[in-house]
């Protein structure tokens, strides 16, 4: 991450996970910013997100042949959840995309961005595309809570109307996820102005905070944990807009589809709790099935009101009956996001 953004936030009494990781934890009360982000306004760094720039004259037409969504009719103002998949139809990378102006942002899991990066530049061939990392010369802000739209106001940033739209100005794109959610793209020089009048009303927090709300909307990102663990039915990709059935082909295209109309999806997305930590990755057994597992963990926060909650995968027969990491471990329950 940008070392001037973290030297910031660190002065800020921002605590990360290591000296080499951009995962910041807290602002020296993780359980005062959970408790804050049921209910309150909260301001955070999304430093576990990485951005990607895409550009050139065949921007539109090359993302549109490799990820799952319809970047064709991606509209100005206009924002999709999407995925990038193997051969095999699994997801290797999931995506927040907008466009600005004629290129295309892509938000991904930052321990995904640098091996995506590369991967992607592999298909460009000799198509008029050009990949850039902007992780270290933009910032990029979640705030979510009743007070977000005023403090939008306050800091003289648009506030779109709806949920999966964006609006622009000076540089600075304002992204609403849902009601009470925005994901704000600054430049870095931007930084700790807009954070000062963000910060005025809504109170600095760490990214388990905002992983929790993430659970709480039954956002699935992936993450080098569970990268091509899944095929998008798996993690009901699809539902949240993710995927489009109407368009040409990308990798997985044909295992996707015949996923799709075939109606062979076992397993989907569940909310859990759990008495004990839950970790992406984390394995998820049955005793109603002891031969094989029965789901994996894809993100996971500690509960405001206590123990840990996350989103997981998980076979739908055994969900009545989980457990974390072996057929003897903690129970897990499992709540479907989409029944």
């Amino acid at each position: 991450m940008n070392p001037t953004w973290r030297s910031f936030l660190e002065t800020a009494a921002g605590v990360f996970d290591t000296e080499s990781s951009p995962i910041l934890l807290s602002f020296g009360d993780a359980v005062g910013e959970l408790q804050a982000a049921d209910g309150q306004t909260i301001l955070v760094p999304l430093t576990h997100l990485g951005q990607l720039d895409v550009s050139g004259e065949d921007a539109k037409s090359f993302l549109h042949s490799q990820f799952t969504s319809d970047i064709n009719h991606l509209g100005a103002g206009q924002v999709q959840h999407s995925g990038w998949c193997t051969a095999k139809g699994r997801m290797q990378a999931s995506f927040l995309a907008w466009r600005d102006g004629e290129r295309y942002q892509l938000a991904i899991s930052a321990d995904l961005q640098e091996a995506a990066q590369k991967r992607l530049q592999m298909f460009i061939l000799r198509s008029k595309v050009k990949l850039a990392s902007l992780t270290d010369s933009t910032i990029l802000l979640g705030l979510a809570g009743p007070l977000a739209a005023e403090l939008l106001a306050d800091a003289a940033l648009p506030c779109p109307d709806a949920a999966m739209t964006s609006l622009q100005t000076d540089g600075v794109t304002v992204i609403r996820l849902d009601t009470q959610r925005f994901l704000v793209a600054a430049p870095d020089s931007a930084a700790a102005a807009l954070w000062a009048k963000l910060s005025a009303k809504a109170r600095p927090a760490g990214i388990p905070a905002w992983r929790w709300l993430d659970i709480q909307a039954g956002y699935p990102l992936v993450t080098l944990a569970t990268k091509e663990e899944f095929v998008p039915q798996m993690a009901d990709f699809e539902k949240i807009g993710g995927v489009s059935f109407h368009k040409g082909c990308y990798p997985g295209q044909e295992i996707v589809a015949r996923t799709q109309y075939l109606g062979k999806v076992k397993r989907h997305l569940y909310r859990l709790s759990s008495p004990v930590a839950l970790s992406a990755g984390d394995v998820l057994h049955s005793p109603d099935n002891p031969d094989q597992s029965c789901g994996m963990v894809m993100t996971a926060a500690p509960s405001p009101t206590g123990g840990y909650e996350g989103l997981g995968v998980v076979q739908s027969n055994y969900a009545g009956n989980v457990r974390l990491g072996a057929l003897t471990g903690p129970e897990v329950k499992a709540v479907a996001v989409n029944p």
